[in-house]
């Protein structure tokens, strides 16, 4: 008879772990204990060996559906007094704390929940906050550690009699589900408009206002949703009025797989994500049948499309006809999404014409993840809902460090290094925004509280001096006394490839809108070689004026001319300009003649290498988008102008010498785009050809680089590799070399991740010096 104490870490709280535990040992005869620890589960054992190695085994075989075990620490002793336990028994958590912490991420409705909700005979029918321990909330409910009911925004509400029976039965699969509750003692749901309104059905009312065709702003599990039907054109475009997106595309919800398909492809890999218990937002492309109103996601091929997570959509999907409702994000542009009913109602006054909402205190805010696949290879958009806060395992990359890593300035994730466990937070957002800025301050705090970090040994962020990002990071730096270390944007994409695949060294294709370069001047089609903390720039796509600076992102026909300036004599150049893109200019002809004034005086003139600017280009030159009204668009509006073409234009590519480095000339591509218009050829097919060319062109520096140095390994990182046809173009092109690909694969190819890069690359720089 031997005793063991079994130390277990990783996605072990709030999940049912305990339970589960108490049942295996209890089929088995086995004496002893189990409890939470701090941020642990500490099982203590009295068997033999041969016993306690298949009760490890079973556990490891039979752990809850969303646990997860990291890590196992056992320690054997000889048992002085035999059956010393006697019985099994779950003991009260403790606050002590050994490890890092790891919050569970919220998770959709379980199948056995979902049930109860949908049946008149059971108590918790049309009950929109069911969860068990498989299921519902838990880091947007939780406060502190460890994850007990007290702990969380649950606490405001007591348990009932009923619900107490099943929270304290081991074999219940409610017991210790923190978020457990019924109408009878948990949250309320409730209809708002000038008052709270006198429904006793909310949710059915709530539908019946839907397809007449208000808006209603819906208070979730992790932030608020804009609802509106989307086969109706008035809604959505009214919805859109009021927000002041006038393009941006609308993320919607549809009831089920079979739904889904009847307007969208979705493709084996992409279901399975889909219907997951993480059910992020996953990109699909429209169908040949495809009949919601185009106001959804207007222009484009596809759209972004989610399922019911909570009870409480489900039942919004029970009461309606509808195949899809639009779930935008409750906020105003570039701000945090609204959590607190106050803020909601009072915020929203001239949006929402009513409101659906609840009593539950939201803790975190969490946006919905958002996934695309590229030819079947998955990637965050967004990682956020579902996912947050699970850690990347940094255990090859770093030593006992903590290091806060700042992200960039738009898209921006914080990452926390402790204890060899990186924490990538939710999506924060445009932190030129004070209250986004704000929130991020305040997120970064709840993170260090619920990890338990005390100190920050180095915090790292972008190069770019005036990033708010970089600000905090300095005054963050006096607060704990600690070093700053700045990490290059693209080598920071490079990073979080690192994590991704195990790996220390690659060729980085880095292709994205902006980064700010070691030389002060703003990259966006590098190739790097990138060796763990060090980078070598080997390549890029030709550097370009930029007439206006950042005016030239807003509209891309000034990125138009700055690429053709020495192209084209100024008058031919003037004269197309005025002729055919006159439209495009804000002030007509006269900023036409201002832009080429820029551009031969050298005023207010920034030097760009970037990829999106190219993609904007194009899409400014064969008319399909003049103006970019939300992050992305005109490139986007290209990608699915391109889909529905043929890659059968000739556009060569040609790389030249620049500076001592090799270049791709993408004012020749724009050339050859120019003059394949003129001459009447599909604009489908030259969006098509165009793409594929500077896919080509990226694609051959990268193989020349990973020549000349010996790597093998070429990834592809920033926002242009979520274009589907670059994507596969560049993979394609890399493996027919010979060489191995990469890309994203558990993180963000966009700036999502670069906080994960950051982290990385930091943690390389102090391990070695």
């Amino acid at each position: 008879m031997v005793k063991v104490s079994i130390l277990v870490q990783g996605i072990v709280q709030g999940v049912g772990f305990r339970p589960t535990v108490y049942r295996i040992a209890k089929e088995m005869g086995l004496g002893g204990s189990v409890r939470n620890l701090g941020n642990s589960v500490e099982i203590v054992l009295e068997g033999s060996k041969e016993e306690i190695k298949q009760f490890i085994k079973n556990l490891k075989q039979n752990k809850p559906p969303i646990s997860k075990i990291t890590k196992l620490e056992i320690k054997w002793q000889k048992n002085k007094e035999e059956n010393e336990f006697g019985d099994f028994v779950i003991l009260e958590s403790s606050a002590e704390f050994s490890g890092s912490s790891v919050i569970p991420p919220d998770v959709a409705i379980c199948d056995k929940c979902l049930k109860e909700v949908m049946n008149k005979g059971n108590s918790r029918y049309n009950y929109p906050f069911t969860a068990c321990t498989d299921c519902g909330p838990r880091f947007t409910v939780i406060n502190s550690i460890p994850y007990d009911r007290e702990r969380t925004s649950m606490d405001e509400f007591p348990l009932c009699d009923e619900c107490m029976i099943e929270y304290k039965d081991p074999l219940d699969r409610r017991y210790h589900a923190e978020a457990t509750c019924c109408s009878e003692c948990g949250p309320t749901v409730f209809l708002y408009k000038d008052g709270v309104m006198e429904e006793k059905y909310p949710i059915i009312e709530a539908v019946k206002l839907i397809n007449e065709g208000n808006i209603l702003a819906v208070k979730g599990i992790g932030g608020t949703h804009l609802v509106t039907k989307t086969t109706d054109e008035e809604p959505v475009d009214t919805l859109r009025k009021r927000l002041g997106r006038l393009n941006q595309p609308f993320a919607c919800m549809s009831p089920d797989i079979k739904t889904i398909k009847t307007f969208a492809e979705v493709r084996s890999y992409e279901e399975e994500v889909l219907t997951s218990r993480r059910r992020p937002i996953v990109v699909l492309n429209k169908n040949e049948d495809y009949y919601l109103t185009p106001s959804v996601s207007p222009l484009l091929h596809n759209l972004g499309v989610m399922m019911p997570y909570s009870g409480l959509h489900h039942l919004l999907f029970k009461y309606s006809d509808e195949p899809a409702y639009t779930m935008t994000s409750a906020n105003k542009p570039g701000e945090p999404m609204m959590v607190d009913n106050k803020e909601i109602i009072g915020r929203l006054d001239d949006v929402a014409d009513y409101y659906l909402l609840h009593d539950r205190k939201i803790v975190n805010r969490c946006d919905d993840s958002v996934i695309r696949f590229r030819a079947g290879d998955l990637a965050f958009i967004r990682r956020s809902r579902g996912y947050v806060p699970e850690p990347y395992d940094f255990s090859g990359i770093a030593d006992d460090i903590n290091i806060l890593a700042l992200g960039p300035e738009l898209d921006v994730t914080f990452a926390l290094l402790k204890d060899k466990k990186c924490y990538v937070s939710q999506h924060i957002g445009n932190t030129t925004k004070y209250e986004t800025y704000k929130y991020l301050q305040k997120a970064i705090d709840y993170m260090m509280r619920i990890t338990r970090t005390e100190n920050i040994d180095v915090i790292a962020c972008d190069l770019h001096p005036m990033f708010f990002t970089t600000k905090l990071a300095y005054e963050l730096s006096e607060k704990f006394e600690c070093d700053v270390f700045g990490v290059q944007h693209h080598h920071a994409h490079a990073g979080a490839l690192y994590v991704d695949h195990g790996i220390d060294e690659l060729i980085c294709i880095a292709a994205d809108g902006v980064g700010y370069g070691d030389d002060g001047t703003a990259w966006g089609g590098e190739i790097l070689h990138s060796t763990r903390h060090k980078y070598k720039r080997t390549g890029c796509l030709m550097p370009h004026m930029m007439a206006g600076g950042d005016l030239t992102t807003k509209y891309p026909i000034r990125m138009v001319v700055s690429m053709l300036y020495n192209q084209l004599n100024p008058e031919e150049l003037k004269n197309l300009m005025k002729n055919e893109y006159v439209h495009y200019f804000r002030h007509g002809e006269k900023e036409v003649d201002l832009v080429l004034k820029q551009l031969e005086r050298g005023f207010n003139i920034t030097e760009t290498t970037s990829t999106g600017r190219v993609l904007d280009a194009i899409s400014a030159l064969l008319g399909i988008c003049g103006e970019r009204t939300y992050e992305g668009e005109c490139a986007m509006k290209l990608e699915s102008v391109a889909y529905y073409g043929q890659n059968t234009v000739d556009i060569p590519v040609k790389i030249r010498n620049y500076m001592g480095m090799d270049v791709v000339d993408t004012s020749s591509i724009l050339i050859s785009v120019l003059e394949n218009k003129e001459t009447g050829k599909s604009i489908n097919d030259i969006a098509c050809s165009a793409q594929s060319a500077v896919a080509s062109g990226l694609a051959q520096l990268g193989i020349k680089a990973a020549r000349k140095t010996g790597v093998n390994i070429i990834g592809g990182s920033g926002g242009v590799f979520y274009n589907e046809a670059i994507s596969k173009t560049i993979r394609d092109s890399v493996l027919e070399n010979g060489f191995q690909f990469i890309q994203h694969k558990n993180s963000c190819a966009g700036d999502g991740s670069v906080s994960l890069g950051q982290a990385a690359i930091a943690a390389m720089h102090y391990k070695l010096n």
